[in-house]
């Protein structure tokens, strides 16, 4: 039997607007919200939550523990949802509350934790226009990233990435998003013109539609994986709708179910021997400081890491690694932590162990 392939998913990647700021080339720190023009002032509600960030940090201080943990597990591909634009375009999107973008220079962020995917059909990666978007695909190229979800037009922004896995096959990576998760109609991609990978619905003739597009792409021994940018940014309940959907991109073909846009993790499920991660919640981001919301505790991530079967596609293992944002840095969480994220995803119906490591485990 091949031996399994190991898989990285990462949450929401969000380097933008304060943690840019601390980078070695922050952007102009002008903003476009209604309660915050600056973005340094992310950066000291941080550090009065939890103390001084150092100026300029390295391109892996934001990953922390999290980069030991994939040296340990040496996983074969990392896949995370890029919810940023890298871009030094000012043309930021009217009409829109929030506008995350990171200067192109700090780039190495991205690969210094050797990134294989980034998934773009988000409500971020048009922040600062179509020409933003260009620069931000003209970025990830140069740096060797690949990317899917987004693209010069329709067609483009629809071609998985595909990921090689020596001696065990490829993964296939298709990302897409919903308006449901904030992502403006106008930026769906068309024919000629850029933009995300936007689905028009959940419905059964949707998921065929991309069923149809897996399979056309897709050969044996191939694992493929939708990511798909779905539902609010708080709560824990799952939407009957976002369940079906899951369940027949599944029937239709797809291998796991990628899910994100929560800033907080929720329920795991493995249906047909396949996983679906409902919402794998942030996993970088500004927010330290910030009040409200204060009992999902989304400053606690989770990194999962995956064992597949290459030959089926069937889920093998999760080991759920729980970490706790502080000074924009990942740092493994407390066994008190690990818990309370075990009790969670267990009272979500989501059947977790705690182990000795404080990590958790998710078997068949």
């Amino acid at each position: 039997m091949t031996a399994p392939i190991r898989i990285f998913l990462g949450g929401d990647v969000m380097t933008g607007r304060g943690i840019d700021q601390v980078m070695p080339l922050p952007v102009d720190p002008v903003l476009h919200e209604p309660w915050v023009q600056d973005a340094r002032t992310y950066v000291r509600l941080a550090e009065a939550a939890n103390g001084p960030i150092p100026r300029p940090i390295g391109p892996e201080y934001v990953w922390g523990d999290a980069l030991a943990e994939l040296r340990r597990t040496d996983v074969d591909v990392r896949i995370i949802n890029l919810e940023t634009s890298i871009t030094l375009s000012e043309a930021h999107w009217t009409g829109k509350v929030i506008h995350y973008r990171m200067h192109p220079g700090n780039v190495e962020c991205l690969t210094a934790a050797a990134i294989d995917c980034c998934c773009l059909a988000n409500n971020h990666v048009l922040d600062w226009g179509r020409e933003g978007l260009a620069e931000t695909l003209r970025t990830l190229d140069a740096a060797g990233l690949r990317y899917a979800g987004a693209g010069p037009d329709a067609p483009q922004a629809a071609v998985p990435a595909v990921l090689p896995a020596p001696g065990k096959g490829r993964v296939l990576v298709f990302s897409a998003g919903t308006p449901c998760s904030g992502i403006p109609r106008e930026w769906c991609a068309r024919e000629a013109r850029s933009g995300v990978r936007l689905l028009p619905d959940l419905s059964e003739s949707t998921a065929r539609q991309l069923g149809s597009e897996i399979r056309r792409v897709k050969h044996p021994g191939d694992v493929a994986v939708l990511s798909v940018h779905w539902g609010g940014n708080w709560g824990y309940e799952v939407p009957a709708e976002q369940v079906e959907f899951a369940h027949r991109l599944i029937e239709e073909g797809v291998d796991l179910v990628h899910g994100h846009s929560s800033h907080h993790v929720k329920p795991l499920e493995i249906y047909r021997e396949r996983l679906i991660l409902y919402g794998c919640g942030d996993f970088i981001n500004d927010y330290e400081g910030i009040r409200g919301y204060e009992q999902y505790r989304s400053d606690l991530r989770l990194m999962f890491l995956l064992r597949l079967d290459p030959e089926t596609g069937q889920f093998l293992q999760a080991r759920l690694v729980p970490l706790q944002a502080r000074r924009f840095r990942l740092h493994r969480a407390t066994e008190a932590d690990a818990q309370w994220l075990c009790d969670l995803l267990n009272g979500l119906g989501s059947p977790i162990s705690l182990e000795g490591d404080y990590c958790l485990l998710l078997h068949r």
